[in-house]
């Protein structure tokens, strides 16, 4: 599919509406909250606001916010993979919806980064002071991914900002729109590939970074398939989070599901599942580990439970007609965004041990902001369907998710 299609929707529009509605104002508050939690935590610091220490350097904002985060966000990525490389043309409408989780996530992901680094203010220096890069870092490798992939999801989306220009009142708006499209259109296949490589280098390097915490790592989750079973998982989750974007969407704006492509987006995730759950298991045995998995402690407990949920979701979508069944599908994605979610967790802080004398849970003011940052995420979705062409056009009347 020629990725200059990327750039024209014909049958997108703006969905109509009001924005301030109850629920609206609701997540506006959550997201006050937060911006009032993170101001305070530039005023005092990070020591005022996290529950941060020298045995956890790194928690909530990072486990969450970065790593699962990321992969939640990894629909765009997902969707790219399945359009533009295997060639799947019928799934372009879910793309540009895709996009936008992608970019809100990442820019999340950046700004919680921003929170997390005790001086935030030499951040610029990173990808700018390039000879004294340490090629040899791979949190290096993950920063600059993941700084340069929130501008290229942002370029992918930029031809829905540019077809709202071209119908703007202002002359100028509209001027620059028709000029600026057309340049897009001709890098946009460069923009496409960069936005499929830098999330597969970033999120297998998520998995890396903790190989190198050593004896720290819990056996149950040091293996050096580590960054393969980050890169498999994150693209389920990616097409898990398409499913669920879509139907959420289609319930609290009105519209009808693309039922048909959600269906086959389920289709495709069974075999990506599959994958995953041979190759953990291969893992497991492969390095004698099927006793530490079964030991009945908490670590074989949350073991387990990622397990568990990796083959539920598949096994809820096996026949056409588990897929076809919107509840179905959207509680099968929720089990999968679970599963994927239990895993990071388990990897970056339940499996991650320290020493004896550490101990470590979030503080309100670390889940404030996290809470204020999806807050910020879900507003800047409905504004951004609200007043740019990105679900396709269609007005019927409100469906249900337990629909057939």
């Amino acid at each position: 599919m020629s990725p200059h299609a990327h750039a024209a929707h014909p049958d997108t529009g703006p969905i109509s509406g009001p924005l301030l509605t109850r629920e609206t104002m609701a997540i506006g508050v959550v997201a006050a909250i937060g911006l009032l939690a993170i101001f305070y935590r530039f005023l005092f610091g990070l020591g005022a606001v996290t529950a941060l220490n020298d045995g956890y350097p790194w928690g909530l904002w990072i486990a969450f916010d970065v790593v699962i985060g990321t992969a939640l966000a990894c629909g765009g990525y997902a969707m790219a993979l399945l359009v533009y490389i295997a060639n799947h043309g019928e799934y372009h409408p879910l793309v540009r919806p895709a996009l936008v989780t992608s970019a809100f996530g990442y820019t999340i992901a950046g700004a919680s980064v921003v929170l997390d680094v005790g001086r935030y203010w030499a951040l610029w220096r990173v990808p700018l002071y390039f000879w004294h890069w340490n090629v040899n870092s791979v949190l290096l490798e993950v920063a600059l991914c993941i700084m340069a992939y929130v501008l290229v999801a942002w370029l992918e989306l930029s031809p829905a900002f540019l077809e709202r220009g071209l119908t703007a009142s202002s002359p100028r708006v509209r001027r620059f729109s028709a000029w600026a499209q057309p340049l897009l259109n001709r890098a946009l296949l460069w923009i496409i590939a960069l936005g499929l490589l830098l999330p597969t280098m970033h999120q297998s390097s998520l998995g890396s970074l903790m190989l190198l915490s050593g004896p720290r790592l819990h056996p149950l989750w040091n293996t050096p398939l580590l960054p393969l079973l980050f890169l498999v998982s994150c693209i389920g989750m990616g097409y898990g989070a398409v499913v669920m974007e879509g139907a959420i969407s289609s319930l609290w704006l009105n519209r009808e599901p693309e039922r048909e492509m959600l269906a086959g987006i389920g289709r495709t995730v069974v075999p990506v599942l599959v994958f995953y759950v041979l190759l953990r298991v291969f893992d497991l045995v492969w390095r004698g580990q099927l006793d530490a998995l079964f030991a009945l402690d908490h670590y074989s407990v949350m073991a387990l439970m990622e397990l568990a949920l990796f083959v539920a979701a598949p096994l809820m979508l096996l026949s056409t007609r588990q897929r076809r069944d919107m509840g179905n599908l959207f509680r099968a994605a929720m089990v999968l965004l679970l599963a994927g979610s239990l895993y990071r967790i388990d990897t970056f802080l339940v499996a991650f041990n320290p020493g004896p004398h550490w101990a470590y849970f979030p503080s309100l003011g670390e889940i404030a902001i996290t809470s204020g940052l999806v807050a910020i995420e879900i507003l800047g979705y409905i504004v951004m369907v609200r007043f740019f062409p990105i679900l396709t056009a269609q007005r019927p009347p409100r469906p249900s998710l337990t629909a057939a």
